[in-house]
């Protein structure tokens, strides 16, 4: 499960797994075994020497290490010279795939001409679930500073024993000591908060009240709810209320995805700061507040920067810090800081970006309401650009970034247990990097995968009408075919 939304089969593991560069050392010391079991003849001293380990470790003479040597690079952007799909080739491998998954629409794009090589109904729009965050990261790449980070702060208040907590949009900050691993990489510790106020506040009266500024957010008459949302989300723990400062996404338990989350983030984030500043003393009152004018900042922690929130956001399909990216996309572009604003500002970042945004109707930035509509076109468009060959795509530079966040089949994200070796998928175990979307009936699967010839696609498919059980692992085989064949 990873905060995907009201659907009856999980959609990963609940566990962070982030496997990156250890997949290649894995295969590495794969390979070398396999060799050794079919036929390659190694003694042991050979072997030892063959894998970079002291011989006497596998019995043999001792010998002086071999000189150093700088080893050839083997990894390299895949080029734009291997053959093409063919599109009766891709028809033919697909379609009789595709007509098991009811109401799907899709496409397959060459991403180094921008070519469609296969299509249904490509710009029909769908309920598109979590793939959504494909545009709401998408949007932030393009409009937001990569290197921007949001801040939570503590300001003085109006008396000398009050202090405001002020929201600044982050909700990765941590109730977690230093070294303990939260669902977000990086995060910052609200222990680190309260040791600079503390520090601050030396000789100042105990803290007896806390207030919670949340202007940071528009409120715009709402509950932090996004229409379309089902009521149960909260407490299922897909969803929090959206409000600009909570701690650990509003978990009941900061290492687990998807557990129940509290229904008033802000509170218990201002409660939790008052009881770290007041240990053994009497707990502090808390109210929502605002923050005096130029009131002294008496700390501060940020955020990871906007490139690794939008990774920890598409690789955990994370609902809540997709709609806090959303809205510091709509304040970038003077729009309100609401549900309305957010879904505003997206599609008009992307637009101003020259990607089709014809038929996309947006009530969130983290595809859990079932209100959204999406087609495979906005999908594509925003997919192709981000695995072009470089230079080719003004655009390219600031979406490659999304390449990197998408989950990989088998290995990582919200694809770590699908794609299981017996299955039809098995052979995209690896290959197929994508953002996956589950709803009750609505489920997607979007991103990019290389053929058998080397050539890198871009896919989008989105399923309607079909439960979870059935259509993910239809969809994962749909993906998988793509990189078995060359379809030439």
């Amino acid at each position: 499960m990873s905060g995907e939304g009201h659907r009856a089969v999980p959609d990963a593991s609940s566990a962070v797994r982030r496997w990156g560069p250890r997949l290649l050392s894995v295969a590495v010391v794969v390979a070398l075994l396999a060799g050794v079991v079919v036929g390659v003849t190694l003694t042991a001293p050979s072997f030892a020497r063959a894998v970079g380990l002291p011989v006497t470790l596998l019995g043999g003479e001792t010998a002086d290490p071999p000189e150093p040597s700088t080893p050839p690079i083997r990894l390299a952007a895949v080029g734009a010279d291997a053959p093409v799909p063919t599109q009766a080739g891709l028809a033919a491998v697909l379609d009789a795939r595709a007509a098991a998954l009811g109401d799907l629409t899709g496409a397959v794009l060459d991403p180094a001409t921008g070519t469609a090589l296969w299509s249904r109904r490509p710009n029909d729009p769908q309920v598109p679930a979590s793939v959504t965050k494909l545009l709401t990261s998408s949007a932030a790449l393009l409009r937001l500073d990569p290197t921007m980070r949001l801040t939570t702060s503590v300001v003085a208040g109006p008396t000398p024993d009050t202090v405001v907590l002020v929201g600044g949009g982050d909700p990765t900050l941590s109730s977690l000591p230093a070294g303990r691993q939260t669902v977000y990489p990086d995060a910052a510790r609200l222990d680190d908060l309260v040791a600079a106020v503390n520090a601050s506040r030396a000789g100042q009266p105990p803290v007896t009240r806390v207030l919670v500024d949340v202007s940071h957010y528009e409120n715009g008459g709402g509950n932090g709810v996004a229409p379309g949302w089902d009521p149960t989300d909260v407490a299922s723990g897909f969803v929090a209320p959206i409000v600009p400062v909570m701690l650990d996404g509003g978990r009941s338990d900061p290492t687990v995805l998807d557990v129940p989350r509290t229904a008033t983030p802000a509170s218990d984030a201002a409660r939790e700061l008052g009881a770290r500043l007041s240990p053994g003393g009497a707990a502090p009152t808390v109210a929502v507040g605002s923050a005096p004018p130029n009131a002294p900042v008496l700390g501060q922690v940020q955020s990871p920067p906007v490139t690794e929130l939008v990774r920890t956001a598409l690789q955990n399909s994370d609902n809540v810090l997709a709609e806090a990216l959303g809205r510091e996309v709509a304040r970038a572009v003077g729009e309100p800081t609401t549900f309305d604003g957010a879904a505003r500002a997206v599609t008009r970042v992307l637009g101003e970006a020259n990607i089709d945004t014809t038929g996309v109707v947006l009530a969130d930035t983290s595809g859990l309401s079932v209100n959204d509509r999406v087609p495979a076109t906005a999908l594509s468009g925003v997919l192709a650009p981000a695995a072009a060959p470089t230079g080719t795509d003004p655009r390219t530079a600031a979406l490659r970034p999304l390449l990197d966040g998408l989950p990989v089949a088998g290995g990582g994200g919200t694809l770590a247990d699908r794609y299981v070796a017996g299955t039809p998928s098995a052979d995209g175990r690896g290959w197929v990097r994508a953002k996956t979307g589950t709803l009750t009936a609505a489920n997607a699967l979007a991103g990019v995968v290389d053929t058998a010839d080397g050539r890198t696609l871009v896919f989008s498919f989105m399923s309607n009408g079909v439960d979870p059980g059935t259509a993910r692992p239809r969809l994962d085989a749909l993906a998988a075919a793509l990189h078995d064949c060359g379809c030439r």
